[in-house]
């Protein structure tokens, strides 16, 4: 085998958020900001700037954008329209915001706990919702500090105090909590700390260190805090659907294209990370079988400095017999000392004396899963299995343990250290589908079929093209780029060519990117076959058509692409449907007064739904539907438009008539792209609703309509039209509505 590969420069510090690169260099833990949602911030005495870098996801370019805190509210406001709306509309701020429980929670903590005037701290201050609630629990003599680093939400905070007529009762501080000296940026150290810097997992934004520091240096000596304290718990299940999510290894004997991208030895080389996944996990309940009660795991009190590092042993007995796949977990917020006020992240078959799950639907929250390695954990009801569970500063872990045979446990036992490539868990999934391998399998050997000795180029990241290419060429050249994957998906092709038994020199990585690539590269062979998945690392929370990166590479290698060079896939089909989505339309629709306090300035910077002008709708945002609440289409599937990857990119738009088939109420239009891998449209890749390991681009209604059937008198509209339009120059698709 021949591999070519040099390492493009790339800096270490970027990590992927959607429609934003940004350098991850921590500016502040706060509770709303999401982990990789960070920028590298300067200031002078005049002014504080920060550099966001924005990236192109149609040609990989990236540029700098320079956002920069004054009090000009008319570049205030031409900054909300140009940059913040859709980077904010991103995040899950509003989705937090909306959940009225956790808002009730925090208001009446915040009461019973700040009895009379001192000094609140509010680290990750957001909105400066909480910042409110204490200054207004202690009337006109106490002072709030607000803390927040992120100057877009600096920005925004201070219109919402100016609002409410708050500004010179909170004082807001834009920098890290730890970067915070007394006597310098605050007075003295503070009575009171509130705060809400969690995530799913708990640990994820920084509690520990923000704790720890905030302890040490910014609070009294017995301080109070709301919260008052954290407990995460458990509960072990076993779950195909969750097990296919992680196991490669032992799902790919089901598949019959002779590729095998675990072989025997290398099982380890391609896994999913050893880390606790977010996820909502009620869709699923009656796909999971319970193995255990319930059990607590570790606890962290707010109002003293914690651990950097922990660890627990458990011993949890079995409730049935069955295969551990996964440890779902969650964690219970009680925001006062005395312990009547709580807040629960657990999934809904949970029930407890003290709390329930909220009411409400929210995204910001949800379950965690660890997936035990391999197949799982054999475990009969009444046997005991030994649980070890440890804490960093930012995450928490498990192994787990039974009376089985040695060689099983070991094998169980994988470190990410020992692992070559690593893939999000629905890359695992659908790597180990055999399905989607079957369609990958018809479409190319229907291509390659009597097509002699075809240069092959894979343009994507697929680590599984490029083996099944190779693997059905009668005399394989294949050559691949690895956009994304670079040097971990060579190393992953190395070996995993050589344990197929392909031939030597038949896979080539080439070290450049497409808009560098000539026909010296291609040893002065034009390519007879193009193909991705698509799949590009980084776009796993992307919407759908951002994958049309493709169709902008062919459109760059259309020089050194053969007269008759054969596309895969051919076309994608922009499909949708009409559906009822009451949870998510919830968590995003407009706000008006937060426990008192009026919001309704952040909504169109934050992308809110609802009673908003055309103008400033919602955009359209990347979910995975089926965990999205509740949920039930309306209409037929429909085709919006077609991207022809035989031709050039070009502008397109589609429109179509949307016949309601259900009655309801209809909050909105799921959006994804079909890929159509044939010309024939014999073999077809849906992404849709139906299909959980891809998400959709949902697009809500700023107002919900009653719809239904047309032979139904009683319904307030039976058709709908929809209308697409697709810009090449930055991949952005512009959706519009009316409804008949």
């Amino acid at each position: 085998m021949s591999f070519k590969f040099q390492t493009q420069s790339c800096s270490p510090m970027i990590s992927v958020f959607p429609k934003t690169l940004i350098a991850t260099r921590f500016l502040s833990r706060t509770p709303t900001l999401p982990p990789k949602l960070n920028a590298i911030r300067t200031m002078s005495s005049s002014t504080q700037r920060v550099f966001q870098l924005k990236l192109d996801l149609l040609t990989g370019n990236s540029e700098w954008v320079v956002i920069e805190d004054n009090d000009n509210d008319n570049d205030h406001e031409s900054f909300s329209q140009n940059f913040h709306q859709p980077l904010l509309a991103t995040t899950s701020y509003l989705d937090m915001l909306n959940d009225s429980t956790r808002n009730a929670a925090f208001r009446q903590a915040i009461e019973k706990t700040i009895t009379k005037p001192c000094h609140v701290l509010d680290i990750g201050a957001g909105t400066g919702l909480l910042s409110m609630m204490a200054a207004r629990a202690m009337g006109e003599e106490g002072r709030v500090t607000a803390c927040e680093s992120y100057l877009p939400m600096v920005k925004l905070m201070k219109k919402v105090l100016r609002l409410n007529a708050m500004e010179g009762r909170v004082r807001v501080i834009n920098k890290r909590s730890d970067e915070l000296q007394v006597g310098l940026d605050i007075p003295a150290r503070a009575h009171v700390l509130v705060s809400e810097i969690l995530d799913s997992e708990l640990l994820g934004e920084g509690l520990i260190p923000t704790l720890q520091h905030a302890h040490d240096n910014l609070l009294v000596e017995n301080a109070l805090t709301v919260p008052y304290r954290a407990t995460t718990y458990g509960q072990l299940v076993e779950s195909t659907f969750l097990w296919q999510l992680h196991d490669l290894h032992n799902n790919e004997p089901t598949v019959s294209d002779g590729i095998h991208l675990t072989p025997p030895g290398l099982g380890k080389v391609l896994s999913v990370k050893r880390q606790q996944y977010a996820m909502h996990c009620d869709p699923i309940r009656e796909e999971i079988k319970l193995l255990s009660e319930p059990f607590k795991i570790f606890e962290f009190d707010f109002w003293k400095r914690p651990e950097s590092h922990g660890e627990t042993e458990l011993c949890v007995k079995a409730t049935n017999d069955g295969r551990v796949h996964a440890v779902v977990s969650w964690w219970v917020l009680q925001l006062d000392q005395e312990g009547t006020i709580y807040y629960s992240t657990a999934p809904r078959w949970i029930s407890s004396p003290k709390t329930t799950s909220p009411v409400d639907w929210c995204d910001h929250w949800k379950q965690c899963v660890w997936f035990v390695p391999g197949s799982g954990i054999s475990t009969l009801k009444g046997e005991e299995i030994h649980l070890h569970a440890t804490h960093t500063e930012t995450s928490i872990s498990y192994s787990l343990d039974t009376q089985v045979p040695a060689t099983e446990i070991l094998n169980h036992r994988w470190t990410t250290g020992d692992l070559q490539l690593v893939l999000p868990p629905e890359r695992a999934a659908i790597y180990g589908d055999k399905g989607w391998r079957l369609s990958m399998l018809k479409a190319v050997q229907s291509k390659l079929q009597g097509r002699g000795c075809p240069l092959c180029l894979v343009a994507d990241d697929s680590v599984f093209l490029p083996l099944l290419v190779a693997q059905f060429s009668e005399a394989p050249h294949v050559m691949s780029l690895l956009p994304g994957l670079k040097e971990r998906g060579l190393q992953y092709l190395q070996a995993a060519a050589h344990a197929n038994g392909l031939a030597r020199n038949c896979i080539e990585v080439l070290e450049k990117g497409v808009k560098q690539l000539t026909m010296h590269d291609l040893h002065q062979k034009k390519v007879d076959l193009l193909i991705a998945e698509p799949f590009y690392v980084g776009h796993d929370g992307m919407l759908p058509w951002q994958n049309l990166r493709f169709w902008r590479d062919r459109t760059t290698l259309d020089d050194i692409l053969s007269d008759d060079a054969m596309i895969i896939p051919s076309k994608g089909i922009l499909r949708a449907c009409a559906v009822s989505l009451p949870d998510l339309w919830k968590s995003r629709c407009c706000l008006t007064k937060i426990e008192g306090f009026d919001h309704s300035v952040v909504n169109a910077t934050l992308g809110a739904c609802g009673h908003l002008p055309e103008s400033e709708e919602g955009p359209c945002l990347p979910f995975f539907v089926w965990q999205c609440g509740e949920f039930n289409v309306l209409s037929e599937t429909f085709d919006v438009m077609e991207f022809d990857f035989s031709k050039q990119i070009c502008q397109c738009q589609g429109k179509s008539q949307v016949q309601f088939t259900k009655s309801g109420v209809c909050h909105g239009f799921v959006l994804w792209i079909d890929w159509v891998m044939d010309l024939q449209n014999s073999v077809v890749i849906s992404t849709g609703p139906d299909r959980r390991y891809w998400k959709q681009g949902v697009k809500l209604l700023g107002t919900p309509r009653t719809v239904g059937p047309q032979r139904l008198s009683n319904v307030q509209t039976c058709s709908a039209v929809l209308e697409a339009f697709f810009n090449p120059l930055n991949g952005e698709l512009k959706i519009a509505h009316d409804f008949l």
